[in-house]
């Protein structure tokens, strides 16, 4: 009996020692576990839930299944920060969360959180919840834009990059003039970029399909960038803040004018050229001359009859009265009429008025010039004295050519 009663002390101790140890465990650690949803209440799968004592700093990693549920045995009581992280974003925080020992069941419901956080601002704000709604949304619209715009700028610094290139990678350009445009549909200036980019691109061409093609593409973004650009302008008009800017936009809408009309041209919209470089002028009126000049430049090259070769020289005109001093306006006002000279009847050469005034005019302004022999060669033809006084000393006279 005595073998028999030492066997049964044995085993009687080795259970107490087993509950006693079973009972520390139950009494030291607890388990927590939850279910994680987004703001549209759908389960977020694979996210991970960290919970980190905020005593000791130690921390428990756990991941959501397929049903956007984590559970952990063994977390040890005390107060916790948890964390919500999805592909490495935070989506939730939340500070002094108490693990008992015991079961402890922990959601983070992201739409009720939200809802929560907007009832405890609008009542710190004397708001009501819409205002709140509303005020976050347009917060949120504003950081999606900024960080679309950041990512938009280096396309536009890679593709500025490309056209600059020795020789310029004009394809490459264009495909990311494109991303950064698809990125920022609304943007004016992207399309703008885009379409000077077609347009530079299609006077490198040789083949001539493929140039009328990059030419059609150069007016089909242009044009975008101005519809978007008056929409936006027309938008602004009266507010405070976009009159110190009015001057910079109109610059900005004469520079888009300018450019559709050079591509208008290109595809054979004379008429349709005609009235952007005009609206150009009209737009950005410190650079009128500018366009006026382009405008006549673009009619004395494709002028067909004497109507488009007196909308040149009107042109023209309108040019130097913006710039007196403009000598090429005055050299191509010239050649223009002398397309128009006509012969009286003892053959002798009649000019229109103004022509051999033009000519001499660019020669005073540029005796040495690229076009100096050709207006001095044309003046000579019409039987008029070059005069200049390039080369020649105060007091001296002129000379005659015939």
């Amino acid at each position: 009996m005595k073998g028999l009663i030492v066997k049964l002390t044995a085993v009687a101790f080795f259970c107490a020692v087993f509950a006693g140890f079973a009972a520390a465990q139950g009494s030291s650690y607890g388990t927590v576990h939850g279910k994680v949803k987004d703001a549209q209440g759908t389960p977020i799968v694979d996210a991970q839930v960290l919970w980190k004592n905020q005593d000791n700093g130690r921390s428990y990693k756990l991941k959501t299944n397929k049903k956007g549920e984590y559970f952990s045995l063994g977390v040890e009581p005390g107060q916790y920060t948890v964390t919500l992280t999805k592909d490495n974003k935070v989506l939730d925080e939340e500070k002094n969360v108490h693990v008992p020992v015991d079961d402890f069941p922990h959601d983070i419901d992201l739409k009720q959180i939200q809802e929560q956080n907007i009832q405890a601002t609008a009542k710190k704000e004397g708001m009501t919840a819409e205002q709140v709604k509303q005020q976050q949304a347009e917060a949120n619209k504003a950081q999606q834009f900024n960080t679309a715009i950041k990512a938009v700028n280096e396309k536009l610094n890679a593709a500025s990059a490309l056209m600059k290139a020795q020789p310029p990678n004009y394809p490459q350009a264009i495909a990311t003039y494109q991303e950064a445009a698809n990125m920022v549909p609304d943007q004016d200036v992207v399309w703008y970029d885009l379409g000077s980019a077609y347009l530079q691109s299609a006077k490198a061409q040789t083949d001539a399909s493929e140039r009328t093609k990059q030419y059609t593409a150069a007016y089909d973004n242009l044009k975008k960038a101005i519809d978007l650009k008056n929409a936006a302008m027309q938008k602004a008009t009266g507010s405070q803040a976009n009159s110190a800017n009015e001057a910079k936009n109109k610059q900005t809408l004469g520079v888009y004018y300018d450019n559709l009309a050079e591509a208008a041209a290109k595809v054979g919209k004379l008429d349709e050229a005609e009235s952007n470089y005009t609206l150009a002028a009209q737009t950005d009126t410190p650079n009128a001359g500018r366009y006026y000049f382009n405008l006549g430049v673009t009619l004395y090259n494709n002028a067909q009859d004497e109507a488009t070769r007196k909308k040149a020289v009107d042109a023209f005109d309108k040019a130097i009265a913006a710039d007196p001093n403009k000598a090429e306006a005055y050299y191509l006002k010239g050649a223009d009429l002398f397309a128009m000279v006509t012969t009286d009847s003892k053959g002798k050469m009649v000019a229109p008025p103004g022509t051999t005034e033009a000519l001499q005019k660019y020669v005073d302004l540029q005796p040495n010039g690229v076009y100096a022999e050709q207006a001095k060669n044309m003046i000579a033809a019409l039987s008029s004295t070059v005069e200049t006084n390039y080369g020649t000393k105060k007091g001296s006279s002129t000379t005659k050519k015939k």
